[in-house]
C-alpha cells in the first residue's frame, strides 16, 4: 500500500506491555489527527511491540507540541517514536557497477514518483552507468577501486554520501564487498539486493550453476548490509517458479525481473517507515 501525501507517519516501538496500542492511539484523538492506517505487531519471543500509524493533521497543528505530549505519554513505556511529515522525500545514493536493471528500474520509479525520494548521486567503480544517470541529470561519481588500496575508495564514496546529505544508501547490484568500517557508518541505513540462489550457487555464473543443478524456484532478496556478507535483515523477498525448459539466458533474465521489483519494493518500505530492525530481523508493518 502507497503511502496518502497529505499524511503523517508515527512509528514507535517498545517492550511490551499493557496499553502500549491505547498509549498511542488515544493520544491521536485527543489531539484532534484522524488516523487514515494503523498497523501494529508484538513479538512474543523478543518481548517487544511495534506500531506504524498514518494521519491527517487538524487545523492548527504544532509539531513540537506534538512531539512533546507524545514523548510524555510514551515515557511510561520506554518508548522511542519517530514522526515524518507529509510529502518527505528522503535523499537516496544509488551505489552501481556494471548491471542496469536495477539502477534503471528504480531511477524510473521515482520520475513517475511511485518512489516518493530524490536520488542525489550515483556512485560507481566503473564508467559504464554515467549516460543513465546524466540522462535523469544525476551526478555520477566514478571511483575505480584499487584492490591494493580499497580504504582510499571508501573514503571517496562515503564523502559523497556525507556531502549529499544521503539518508539511504542503495547497492544497486553493487559488485564490492563493504569493508566492516563502512558497514557499521551504514547500519540501518544501506540496503543491498542479490539472487535468492545464495548460499548454494555462491561466486561466477550463479543461473549457469544453478541450471546445471535442475533448479526449480529462482528469486532475490533485499536486506540491510552488515558485516556478514549477504545476511543482513531481510526486508522483502521475491520468488518465481521455473522448470526444465528454462535455460541459463531464461534464468538469468527472470532474475533480473525480480532482482528489480524487490529491490524497489524494499527501498519503498524503508522510505515509508515501514520497517523496524528486530535484532538481526525485522518487522514490516
Amino acid at each position: 500500500m502507497s503511502r496518502a501525501p497529505d499524511t503523517w507517519i508515527l512509528t514507535a516501538d517498545c517492550p511490551s506491555m499493557l496499553g502500549t496500542v491505547d498509549a498511542v492511539t488515544r493520544y491521536l484523538f485527543e489531539q484532534g489527527c484522524y488516523v487514515t492506517e494503523h498497523h501494529s505487531f508484538d513479538d512474543r519471543l523478543s518481548s517487544r511491540f511495534f506500531i506504524r500509524v498514518e494521519f491527517r493533521q487538524p487545523e492548527g497543528f504544532d509539531e513540537a507540541a506534538f512531539r512533546t505530549g507524545l514523548a510524555e505519554r510514551g515515557k511510561a513505556f520506554g518508548m522511542i517514536f519517530e514522526l515524518t511529515a507529509p510529502n518527505y522525500r528522503p535523499k537516496v545514493v544509488i551505489m552501481v557497477s556494471k548491471a542496469d536493471h536495477c539502477l534503471n528500474d528504480l531511477l524510473y520509479r521515482q520520475r513517475i514518483n511511485q518512489l516518493s525520494m530524490d536520488v542525489v548521486a550515483v556512485v560507481s567503480n566503473h564508467p559504464d552507468l554515467e549516460p543513465l544517470a546524466r540522462w535523469h541529470e544525476i551526478p555520477y561519481y566514478h571511483f575505480p577501486l584499487d584492490p591494493n588500496d580499497k580504504p582510499s575508495q571508501e573514503a571517496k564514496v562515503w564523502q559523497v554520501i556525507e556531502d549529499s546529505g544521503a539518508e539511504l544508501v542503495v547497492l544497486a547490484r553493487y559488485m564490492q564487498v563493504l569493508s566492516p568500517e563502512l558497514c557499521r557508518k551504514l547500519d540501518g541505513k544501506a540496503i543491498n539486493i542479490h539472487h535468492s540462489l545464495l548460499p548454494g550457487f555462491k561466486g561466477a555464473k550463479p543461473y549457469h550453476q544453478a541450471y546445471n543443478k535442475g533448479v526449480k524456484l529462482v528469486g532475490a532478496t533485499a536486506h540491510y548490509i552488515n558485516n556478514d556478507l549477504d545476511e543482513g535483515p531481510i526486508i522483502a523477498q521475491g520468488v518465481e517458479a521455473v522448470d526444465h525448459s528454462h535455460y541459463p539466458e531464461d534464468l538469468i533474465a527472470k532474475g533480473r525481473d525480480i532482482e528489480g521489483l524487490t529491490l524497489a519494493r524494499a527501498v519503498g518500505y524503508h522510505i515509508e517507515r515501514r520497517v523496524f530492525l528486530n535484532a538481526n530481523r525485522t518487522v514490516v508493518l
